[in-house]
């Protein structure tokens, strides 16, 4: 009985110490953004805009982007008497880059795609829809960061 719980003592203390580190997400992007054009939807690319501006590092590597969104809205499901039940939204964001100082230029495509279900009041439709938009923007902007974070710490 002994024997087992100084084995479970010393596992415990052996595997505590493995090294593992939690690492914080905003030491991760480096870089700054200078200068965002985008095109497209208004209310998502104002929001893209704001954030890539706000949570970049002012230190990492200077980049300008162009952003063009779509978003497109089609019929998911129609029940027995062709009534729409859902309507799927597809964002998608195509993210020209430009990495000063290093001449680095490209391109990647960020699409999310979401579902929201109608509901018998439209004013209750409504909100799912802004709901879904908010959601799937957010998702959004934190892919891109994402890349763009990929794409600073490889040069």
């Amino acid at each position: 009985m002994i024997k087992k719980k100084l084995i479970i003592i010393l596992m415990l203390l052996t595997f505590n110490n493995c090294g593992f580190k939690v690492v914080n997400k905003d030491s991760l992007y480096n870089f700054s953004v200078i200068n965002v054009v985008v095109n497209g939807d208004n209310k998502i690319g104002f929001y893209l805009k704001n954030n890539l501006l706000n949570n970049s590092n002012k230190q990492g590597k200077e980049i300008k982007l162009n952003i063009n969104i779509e978003k497109k809205k089609d019929i998911k499901e129609k029940n027995i008497k062709n009534e729409i039940t859902k309507y799927e939204i597809i964002i998608k964001a195509k993210v020209n880059y430009d990495v000063l100082f290093h001449n680095k230029k490209g391109h990647f495509t960020v699409t999310k795609i979401g579902n929201y279900k109608v509901e018998s009041q439209y004013s209750q439709t409504l909100i799912n829809e802004d709901n879904l938009i908010d959601d799937l923007r957010e998702k959004l902007a934190e892919d891109i960061q994402e890349n763009l974070s990929v794409l600073t710490n490889d040069l």
